[in-house]
Parts: structure tokens; sequence; C-alpha cells
């Protein structure tokens, strides 16, 4: 099985090989391990994030050999950059990949578990919950870094920003499931706004993040507002119209 760990977690390599070893039968499940696998263990006194991709298809395992890196690997790599550009996300510590006859068969990214106070998704529904507005504005100035810094968070939706309440009124965002990112030189206004789309529909919402959004830009309110308006529109209907599709194949696979 191939490694690598992080430069400050060398001195537990050994105790890392272990985790991924006892992935199948020890630690603690996290969240409802639906498509990919995620667990707790302890390391040292610290409690770690693994996570098990599932097994790719035959020319997944194909391409992640010969033409891309693993999705743990990229999400290791992609961590490093975010830190190095001053962007929160859970410290990374490793990644292994086992391979089968020269193909890639599983592979596990490991980095610190962070206990967060909310996700994004909270906001959506709790539209009553403390500090709303606040943590909504901070939220947007913390994308609005990330674009500034030309990172395009492909997986910008409601569960993979963890919010932490730093005091009142002050808030910390981090980002997780890393693998689908784009590193640009810059993003255009368009890039911007199309990657804030997949956050939510609800017109209160983005009412507010087109307010934010169009002061840290210097553009008028009334022209962020109509593009992100209709960025997410567009997305939800890409997002109903899948569900269908894909209600429609459950129905005729019966």
């Amino acid at each position: 099985m191939k490694h690598v760990i992080h430069p400050d977690f060398q001195n537990q390599s050994a105790a890392l090989d272990q985790i991924i070893a006892d992935f199948d039968k020890g630690g603690t499940l996290f969240g409802d391990g639906k498509r990919n696998k995620i667990k707790l263990f302890d390391l040292d006194g610290k409690t770690v994030n693994v996570k098990s991709f599932k097994v790719p298809n035959f020319v997944n395992r194909v391409v992640y050999n010969f033409f891309r890196r693993s999705k743990a690997e990229r999400s290791y790599e992609f961590a490093n950059k975010l830190l190095q550009k001053g962007i929160g996300t859970p410290q990374p510590i490793a990644y292994f990949e086992n391979f089968e006859t020269l193909l890639l068969a599983d592979s596990y990214y490991v980095s610190e578990h962070l206990q967060c106070d909310l996700t994004y998704r909270e906001l959506i529904t709790e539209p009553d919950y403390p500090e709303h507005e606040t943590i909504l504005r901070q939220f947007v100035r913390f994308s609005f870094n990330l674009h500034q810094n030309g990172i395009e968070f492909l997986d910008h939706t409601p569960g993979n920003t963890l919010i932490k309440k730093i005091s009142d009124g002050n808030y910390e965002f981090f980002l997780v499931d890393l693998n689908r990112m784009n590193f640009h030189d810059s993003m255009s206004l368009a890039q911007r706004i199309d990657n804030m789309s997949k956050l939510t529909s609800k017109r209160e919402m983005v009412e507010v993040m087109a307010d934010e959004y169009a002061k840290l830009i210097g553009k008028p309110y009334d022209e962020i507002l109509r593009m992100m308006v209709k960025q997410t529109e567009l997305h939800r209907d890409r997002f109903l119209r899948k569900r269908r599709i894909k209600k429609q194949l459950q129905f005729w696979k019966k």
C-alpha cells in the first residue's frame, strides 16, 4: 500500500498504518456512510477523521492509475494548498492507496477531526438560527476570499463548509470534501456567481448573499442579484430534472 504522511506526523507512521489496517473493523462511524465511509479513530490522544473512498469501477481504476490522481491524493494535496493560502480546512495528515494488479482498489484520506457548531445547511433549515445574517454575510466573505485566491471549489454545497463560532459575531469557516477543485490565476464574475449557485435557492438568503458580494466586488447590487437568482434557478432546475430521471430509472428497474 502506498502512503504519504505529512511531515508533522511522520513519527506516527506505524500508528497510521495500523488505523488503515483496522478500518473495516475499528473506529467510530461518522455520518451515514452512503457514498464514502468516514470513521473516527484515536491517534495519540487526537481524534482523526479517516475517509474511505469506495472502490471505483474498472474504467476509473485505469484512469486513476494512469491519467488522474486518486480522490485521496487530491484531497491531501488540495488541503495543503488551501492552508498555504490561509483558507480553513481540517489539518491534512496522510493519504493511503491500495493497488491490486496495478490498478487502484481503495484509498483513504486522513485529517484531524474538527468539531464544528454548524454547516451552511443549518442556515437553510433554521432561518431563526442565532446570528443567522451575521454568519451568512461572513460566509460570503469567506467565499469571496476563495475566489480572490482563484479557488473554484466545485463541491461548494451546503454540507461542505464547517462553521465554528469563535465568539459572539465572529465565525471561522473550514472546507471539507476537497477532491474536486480548480485553481485559477483569476476568476471571472460569471465563474464566481456560478460557484455560489449550489448553496441555496431561498430568495431571502440569495438577496443577503448578493448584497454582501456586491459590496465586496464593487458591483451594483441589482446586477449581482440578477446573476445569482438566474444561476440558482438553473441549478435547482438541473437538480430536479436529474432527480426525476433517477426516479424514472428506479421505477423501470422494478
